[in-house]
């Protein structure tokens, strides 16, 4: 399969190594440094002790006339759109787009680009980080979950799971993928949006009694939302393991909580602001989500004052 992963830090870079095995595979990536090395001297994907070099070829876009089978976003979703400019000349009429982002509601971009029937959505469960430039420690293999829309046969998905598998990957196709996109989303948008407002790590959402508590309205807010949608979630599980979470990490920083310490932007709108949306369009009231997601959007500003947005 002739397969483009954008993005490729730790988990682009995990991913795009790996499919190499089996498939033609292009990463690409913005940063022309990291894209010269990966092509001059590879991959490094360090694991379980061992160090393996993959060989995909690497650029910084893609125009010309090979179409792609498979486009993988790993950007961050406020790039998604440029991300997906970028590689364009590449998406032809058989071409199928594929968010394993974080966050939910990325179908609404990749549809800008292809027809509803050649969407995929997912998570994975795969976890790793970036050593160093062209170096990625792969902290363990989970499982690659994904699905079609809603009303679109999803026979296609297949195709994807034998290019996956043979490569190291375990893919599970499920019928109803926006539950186990929501049931991700649970976690990001309490626990991880906390720890971004308060700049603290996971352990202290659980150990103070404040944060605890701001955590249990913003699970049961989305739990509502999630549930007018159909989604059958259980309030007291959700809020069970969201508590597991924190009380499992101390010292552990989530990503959006680095963001905001370092000036950067984040990806609140696919998370906290999805959960607005959503409120939004079903009639409902999540006050705690608009806060977070304004609050978030305010300390984002810190890191550009001067600087209109």
């Amino acid at each position: 399969m002739n397969i483009i992963v954008i993005g490729a830090g730790a988990m682009g870079g995990s991913y795009g190594g790996r499919l190499s095995l089996c498939n033609r595979v292009t990463l690409v990536d913005t940063n022309a440094s990291l894209v010269d090395r990966i092509n001059a001297s590879g991959l490094v994907l360090e694991e379980g002790g061992r160090e393996t070099v993959f060989h995909p070829s690497a650029a910084t876009g893609v125009c010309g006339h090979v179409k792609a089978d498979l486009v993988v976003l790993f950007t961050k979703a406020l790039y998604s759109r440029s991300a997906l400019e970028n590689v364009k000349g590449a998406i032809g009429d058989d071409t199928v787009l594929m968010s394993l982002q974080n966050g939910a509601g990325h179908e609404r971009v990749l549809c800008e680009y292809v027809p509803r029937e050649r969407v995929v959505i997912g998570t994975t469960e795969d976890n790793g980080y970036v050593i160093s430039e062209g170096r990625i420690h792969h902290g363990g293999e989970g499982v690659t979950n994904i699905g079609v829309l809603d009303g679109v046969d999803g026979s296609f998905l297949e195709d994807i799971r034998q290019a996956f598998e043979p490569c190291g990957f375990t893919v599970r196709i499920h019928a109803d993928i926006r539950r186990l996109v929501w049931d991700k989303l649970m976690t990001n948008v309490s626990l991880s949006a906390l720890t971004a407002v308060l700049q603290c790590d996971m352990g202290y959402i659980y150990n103070d009694r404040y944060a605890r508590d701001l955590c249990t309205q913003l699970v049961k807010e989305a739990v509502a939302v999630a549930n007018a949608q159909g989604l059958g979630f259980d309030e007291e599980a959700v809020l069970a393991k969201v508590v597991s979470v924190s009380r499992a990490n101390p010292g552990a920083y989530t990503s959006i909580m680095k963001d905001i310490a370092a000036g950067r932007r984040t990806e609140v709108d696919t998370i906290s602001g999805e959960v607005v949306s959503a409120a939004h369009s079903l009639g409902l009231s999540v006050p705690h989500h608009e806060m977070i997601v304004s609050l978030i959007h305010a300390m984002e500003g810190r890191g550009c004052q001067g600087n209109s947005r």
